[in-house]
């Protein structure tokens, strides 16, 4: 085996490791990273604890820098065992990989009083790591199939809500008046809303007895719509679900590291890269 076939070899390993999640390596590769992520949140929220803060900032610190080590690693080496390294860079993931990974190097480099402001937001993009967490949820992938799946459905849902709220908001601005906090019809819409998606903040509400039989209504009418979205997805879950136990075979691209649906699937759908190669 010539150097270049054992560099091939190894980048194949590595690939297998890192993102195949069907593994036995892969799996041990995932729990630490999940364990990783996990330890480094709850790090954050510590951090931001004042008297934790004062008491332990040394291993705050030092732990930060481990795990942001760590996770500079992760990231090297996922680029590193594919083709096609922009494919993972401007990803989803590689974005958020990215921003869970910079904000201690930036920090680092951000010094004096003046900048006090734009540390403290810099501590808060490690929150991004949480981010993370979603690659290890393994419905993830059926719950965004269905959200797009719904998006249309949505969508005339939502306008159908707006065209409601600004009628309904109308007619409250016309039974109540400014006298009773209706000010405006914007903010009998915002009303409108708060009590339709009950809420009920109570800033704002009917005096008269025609505006509370109105807003009995808008209630009861927010129940039955609040049904309305979550059937919508849940009935795109359940296909796309059924469709991901008849075709995904836990495969991954070598190329890109997308996920392979189906199981006779002979290019990826990302890149095209051949699968049988």
């Amino acid at each position: 085996m010539n150097k270049e076939e054992k560099h091939k070899d190894w980048k194949v390993k590595l690939h297998e490791i890192i993102y195949g999640t069907h593994t036995p390596a892969g799996k041990l590769f995932d729990v630490a990273l999940l364990i990783l992520i996990v330890y480094s949140v709850i790090i954050v929220m510590l951090e931001s604890i004042p008297r934790f803060d004062s008491k332990y900032h040394l291993f705050f610190n030092v732990s930060e820098w481990t795990v942001t080590i760590l996770f500079t690693i992760e990231y090297i080496l996922r680029i590193i065992c594919i083709k096609k390294p922009s494919k993972y860079i401007f990803s989803f993931f590689g974005v958020i990989d990215l921003l869970s990974t910079i904000p201690k190097y930036l920090s680092y480099f951000v010094v004096g009083t003046q900048y006090l402001t734009a540390f403290r937001a810099l501590r808060l993009l490690r929150v991004f790591r949480i981010l993370k967490l979603v690659r290890f949820v393994g419905e993830s992938n059926n719950l965004i199939r269905a959200l797009n799946a719904s998006r249309t459905k949505i969508f005339v849902f939502v306008f159908f809500l707006i065209i409601i709220s600004v009628l309904l908001g109308t007619i409250m601005y016309l039974v109540e008046g400014p006298e009773h906090g209706f000010n405006s019809i914007p903010h009998s819409v915002y009303w409108t809303i708060v009590t339709l998606t009950t809420v009920g903040y109570g800033d704002i509400s009917p005096e008269t007895g025609l505006g509370q039989i109105i807003a009995t209504l808008i209630m009861i009418i927010g129940y039955g719509i609040i049904a309305v979205p979550t059937g919508i997805v849940s009935a795109e879950y359940a296909s796309a679900k059924k469709d991901m136990e008849k075709y995904d075979d836990g495969r991954s691209c070598s190329d890109c590291g997308a996920e392979i649906k189906r199981a006779d699937a002979e290019f990826c759908r990302k890149c095209g890269h051949n699968l049988n190669e």
